[in-house]
């Protein structure tokens, strides 16, 4: 079993800033050929190497014309440790059975040449669910930061946290490219795409909500209640191809 999952996070770096393969791409690319089942699969971002993701085909047990979409981060439980060095930002970590990142050249090579929405949905420990859509998502290369696109808000109670880390550089405690002084990922215990600090700390600490012993280490979202003390209890945060 330990080999299984393993072998589902054998997610695929690929160098440089271009690359082509149009095989099974996405979960969209899936749902379209009758997969209807949420679960995992294997797609191909890029190349002829497989990487396993969690397709969620059906959102929020809604009309099917919502399915297909690719989980690039997923937060339930707080069973995989986020606080992690760039290169496995890079290329993924997890389990694609519960928690994990897609990993930021997964991402890039998803949305490089295609469009893709983002929706982030949460949950806090009161049992309160919510969501962020986004009509444009996509990552610029390596290169380039993995700097981060996000445009097109619609809300879905969560408010709009992400505006505030459009066009900034992905940051880890390792690799420090954000427009802070200081190092963001270091001083709030995550990695994401940091401005000066944030107002979303999605890959920061597993906290059970609300302890306003902290401040914003946890795995916030600051528009959920306007606190940046506030634990999420569950993350999604995915993304579907849009025509």
């Amino acid at each position: 079993m330990k080999a299984f999952l393993l072998a589902l996070l054998s997610v695929v770096m690929v160098s440089g800033c271009s690359q082509d393969k149009d095989m099974t791409v996405d979960c969209s690319d899936l749902f379209k050929s009758g997969q209807t089942i949420s679960g995992i699969y294997s797609i191909y971002p890029a190349g002829d190497i497989p990487v396993w993701v969690y397709c969620q085909m059906i959102s929020d047990g809604k009309d099917e014309d919502n399915g297909g979409w690719t989980v690039i981060q997923r937060r339930m439980d707080g069973s995989v440790n986020f606080y992690r060095p760039w290169n496995q930002y890079k290329r993924g970590f997890g389990n694609v059975e519960s928690e994990y990142w897609l990993g930021l050249e997964n991402m890039y090579q998803l949305t490089r040449n295609r469009k893709y929405m983002l929706r982030v949905d949460l949950e806090d420990f009161t049992g309160r669910k919510g969501f962020a859509q986004y009509l444009f998502f996509f990552l610029d290369c390596e290169t380039d930061g993995y700097k981060l696109h996000v445009s097109g808000f619609t809300d879905g109670g969560a408010g709009d946290s992400l505006v505030f880390h459009n066009d900034q550089k992905f940051s880890t405690f390792d690799k420090d490219q954000d427009v802070f002084e200081k190092n963001c990922a270091s001083l709030f215990l995550g990695a994401f795409w940091y401005n000066n600090c944030h107002h979303a700390n999605l890959n920061g600490v597993y906290i059970w909500g609300d302890d306003p012993t902290i401040y914003a280490i946890g795995n916030v979202w600051y528009t959920w209640n306007n606190n940046w003390n506030v634990g999420m209890k569950s993350i999604t945060m995915k993304i579907k191809r849009v025509s």
